[in-house]
Order: structure tokens, then C-alpha cells, then sequence
């Protein structure tokens, strides 16, 4: 394939990863702001963020599907459609303060978010393997850099008391552009090259390989384990760590927002280096590091007794959730033949906990605090040290 379309395609993944963060960060950074407004408890925060995993829950094991009819960049328009509608519906809630209304706009949200996840992640996968080197980190990097700045700008605007509708207002914007100029950069076969119904090239004849086999592979689903593990452990610092330090810290909704820029400054910046630590020293070392550097982190943060040791604990816990994610992606891709229903598989387990995981942390918030409450994701952080050797690289990897 043309170098040159690859490249461009590597860099219109990159910037749909980074618009994919900014959105949801801009939303998880003023959750402490929604909570404020609907005059909800944890544990309800809890209940209404669990709309969006509904909506995702139901959106993710389609996405393989949906990408299959029409392809990854058209899959990227629709789930980003579905993500703006549900923009406008949370809007209008919140500006009449109503639970209910929030709650079917961020069900479209979710929905929209799982299918935009799963497609740009088989993109990602296509695109790394045309290049023949590990840069799904990068991607990743550039999630985490649109999450970082949506984190920045959620502070700033809470600062300035700008309202959440006029906030998501913009962001819906932002996404209607994104979706309609980015994609048409994608990689032009990948309609053919990430389609989930595979044909496995046997000799002469062709097998197809329904997607839903995936589910059924040991090593697949060790792999989302170690994805699910991560994705917990940032999806938790995405939707809590700003109401952990406001609630347990004393500290400002502004200041709140700020520690969660913090983390997420530290997971981009190790995530853009991180493919060069992999090709390096392998998968295996480089998530023992990985996992080692967020459990020590995560128990400074609750444990801190004030805010600039907690800072710390976010810099070693945004590190250490860096790198679970992506490096699972490239595992689930490892075969080409059978790349794009892994990937489906694996991501639909890591965004299920990313999405599912964080409200229900919030109902142990209510009887522990949501600090106290973190120290849960340690156990995931511990099974999934049993099945970080399943990412090693299979014999017909690039």
C-alpha cells in the first residue's frame, strides 16, 4: 500500500483518538458540576452515569457488525452523530435540571462512544499493522492528550462558571466537524481489511471466520482481561478522581478537575513514548512495570494527607494505566486474519469495564467515600498480573 496514504491514515487515527478523548474528558471533568446541579449523591451520580454503559453495552457487541456493513469511518459518523444527539439531550436536561432527560441523553452518548471506540481502535490496529511497528500506544497517546485538554478546558470554564449546556454546546460542534472531515483520511481498504465475518486464507479455499468465535478463544479473552484491568483503572480516574479530591481532599471543582489533568498528563506522556519501550524490552516486562506503577499509585492518592502527595500518587497511577489498553489492542491484532474480530472482542470487554466499572464504584462511594472506594480497582490491578504473559507476540506477528 501507498506510503504516503498509510501515513495519512496513521495521523487522521490519531486525531480521531484525540477528539474521541477530548469529548468524553470534557464531560468527566465537570462531573463533579452535574452532581451539583441535579443535587445527586454518589451513588445516584453513580446510577446516572451507569446510562451511558447501558448504552454502550448494547452498542459494542454491534460494532464489529456495523463496521463490517459500512466500514470504519462511516461507523465513526454514526456513533459520533448518536454521541452529539446525546449531547444536546444532556444540554437540555441540565438546563432544566432534570435526572430523567440527562439520563436518555448520556444513553446516546453511550451509544455513540461504543461504536466510535471499536471502530477507531480495528482503524488503529489496520493502520499499525501497514506500518509494521508498534504505535497503538501513540493512538492512545493521542486519546489521552484530547482527554488531557478537555480535562484543562473543563477546568478552565468551571473556573469561569461558564454552565455545563453551554459547554456541551461546544462540544457537539466540535464533534459534527471532526466526524464529517477526519475520516475521509482513513485507510481506503479498510471496509475490506477490518470486516468481522475474516476470510482465512487456507491453500486454495477461503474459510470464513464468524466474529463471534473470538469469544471463545483462551488467549482472546486472557488478553481482555488485561485490558479490562486497565480500562477500569482509567476509567475510574476518568469519572472519580475529580470528586475524590473535592470530596476528600477539601479542594476546588477547578482544583478537582486540575488533579485529573494531572493523571491524564502523565498516562499521555507515557503512552507516547511507550511503543518504543515495548519494541524495546517486549509486552510482558513493559506491563509488569505498567501495572506495578498504577497500584502504587492509586494507594498514594487515597492514602495521601494532602492534596500535592495525592498529585504524586496521580502522576505514578496515570503512568501505570498508560499502556494496559493499547498493547491489548496490538495482542488482539497480532494474526491478521483474524485481527478485526479480536480487536471487536477485546475492546467490547475493555470498554464494558471502562464504562460499567466507574458507577459502581460510586454505590461503594456512598458507604466508604468514592477515595476509599478506589482501592477496589487493586483487585483488578491483581488478577490481571496472572494474565499479562498472553500478550506475548504469536509466531505470525509482523
Amino acid at each position: 500500500m501507498n506510503q504516503q496514504l498509510i501515513r495519512r491514515a496513521a495521523i487522521a487515527t490519531f486525531v480521531i483518538f484525540a477528539v474521541n478523548g477530548f469529548v468524553f474528558a470534557s464531560w468527566a471533568a465537570r462531573i463533579p458540576a452535574v452532581t451539583r446541579i441535579l443535587e445527586l449523591s454518589a451513588g445516584q451520580m453513580g446510577i446516572l452515569l451507569l446510562t451511558i454503559a447501558a448504552g454502550s453495552v448494547i452498542a459494542l457487541p454491534l460494532a464489529g457488525t456495523v463496521v463490517a456493513r459500512i466500514g470504519t469511518a462511516s461507523t465513526i459518523r454514526t456513533g459520533g452523530a448518536s454521541a452529539a444527539l446525546g449531547g444536546l439531550i444532556i444540554a437540555a436536561g441540565l438546563a432544566a435540571g432534570g435526572v430523567v432527560p440527562t439520563a436518555v441523553g448520556l444513553f446516546f452518548f453511550g451509544v455513540g462512544i461504543g461504536l466510535w471506540d471499536v471502530a477507531q481502535n480495528i482503524e488503529g490496529a489496520e493502520v499499525e499493522r501497514q506500518l509494521r511497528k508498534t504505535i497503538m500506544p501513540q493512538f492512545h497517546a493521542g486519546f489521552s492528550g484530547g482527554a488531557l485538554l478537555g480535562a484543562l478546558v473543563g477546568a478552565g470554564l468551571s473556573a469561569l462558571k461558564v454552565s455545563m449546556p453551554g459547554h456541551l454546546l461546544a462540544i457537539v460542534v466540535l464533534v459534527v466537524i471532526a466526524i464529517i472531515v477526519v475520516p475521509r483520511h482513513f485507510l481506503p481498504q479498510t471496509l475490506q481489511e477490518a470486516s468481522v465475518v475474516v476470510v482465512q486464507s487456507t491453500g486454495q479455499q477461503a474459510v470464513p471466520v464468524k466474529e463471534r468465535s473470538a469469544w471463545f478463544e483462551k488467549r482472546t479473552l486472557l488478553v481482555g482481561l488485561v485490558v479490562l484491568s486497565a480500562a477500569l483503572t482509567e476509567g475510574a480516574a476518568n469519572d472519580w478522581i475529580a470528586k475524590a479530591t473535592v470530596d476528600g481532599l477539601g479542594a476546588s471543582e477547578s482544583g478537582g478537575a486540575i488533579m485529573f489533568a494531572v493523571f491524564v498528563a502523565a498516562m499521555t506522556l507515557f503512552r507516547f513514548f511507550g511503543g518504543r519501550l515495548v519494541d524495546q524490552f517486549g509486552r510482558i516486562p513493559v506491563l509488569y512495570g505498567s501495572l506495578g506503577s498504577a497500584l502504587l499509585g492509586l494507594v498514594l492518592f487515597v492514602v495521601a494527607p494532602n492534596i500535592w502527595l495525592a498529585g504524586l500518587g496521580a502522576v505514578f497511577w496515570g503512568a501505570g494505566a498508560a499502556m494496559g489498553f493499547p498493547v491489548g489492542m496490538s495482542a488482539a491484532a497480532d494474526d491478521p486474519a483474524r485481527a478485526a474480530a479480536r480487536v471487536s472482542v477485546v475492546s467490547t470487554i475493555g470498554y464494558v469495564a471502562f464504562l460499567a466499572g466507574p458507577p459502581l464504584l460510586g454505590f461503594l462511594g456512598d458507604h466508604f467515600t468514592i477515595r476509599w472506594a478506589l482501592l477496589a480497582i487493586a483487585v483488578a490491578m491483581a488478577a490481571s498480573l496472572l494474565t499479562v504473559r498472553a500478550t506475548k507476540p504469536l509466531p505470525t506477528t509482523h
